[in-house]
């Protein structure tokens, strides 16, 4: 006897809080490959219910695991992984800020506007390249004298990046199609 249109989607909401819940269990592997598949794939899947497990990640030893949980932290795009990612632009690894920029920047929240434009002085070019489009994609305008300040920046891409984002900035809302993290 065929599936009635709500068991279909009752057996596919089941088969997607199993992936998640399977996901989070190889988060919490002692094997770095699991946990680094596993912050990639959870930000994939998109799951509120990830949230906490990922956030606990960016505390993860390897920076493999940790920068993936910050950019799939952004990809899922929840409001409770905003602090956690300002703490994480303070981590000793670049990889992790640049990850936790790129988050930020996917969740667009204007709370964290002031934390990102002091990322802006990170001693790493590749750091200061995505906080610049993080602050781009959050789209307020009270950033663009921290990022012209970046205009003779050392470094040609975060010099390209600053005239992308001001560019952005500077253009009405509706005329601007969003760029992904993966272009930043």
């Amino acid at each position: 006897m065929p599936l009635e249109p709500v068991q279909v989607v009752e057996t596919g909401q089941f088969a997607r809080k199993r992936q998640v819940e399977a996901l989070v269990e190889y988060l919490r592997s002692p094997y770095l490959v699991y946990r680094w598949k596993a912050a990639e794939a959870l930000g994939e899947v998109g799951e509120e219910s990830a949230v906490q497990p990922l956030i606990e990640a960016l505390d993860d030893q390897y920076v493999d695991v940790s920068w993936l949980a910050a950019k799939s932290l952004g990809a899922i795009g929840d409001l409770r992984a905003v602090q956690p990612l300002v703490r994480a632009l303070h981590a000793k690894d670049k990889w992790l800020r640049i990850g936790a920029a790129v988050g930020l920047g996917m969740i667009a929240d204007k709370s964290a506007l002031d934390p990102l434009v002091e990322a802006l002085k990170d001693e790493k070019a590749a750091v200061r390249k995505h906080v610049v489009w993080a602050l781009a994609m959050i789209g307020d305008e009270r950033a663009i004298p921290a990022i012209e300040q970046l205009q003779n920046d050392t470094d040609a891409s975060v010099r390209k990046e600053v005239a992308l984002a001001l560019s952005h900035l500077r253009k009405k809302p509706a005329d601007v199609p969003r760029r992904s993290a993966d272009s930043a």
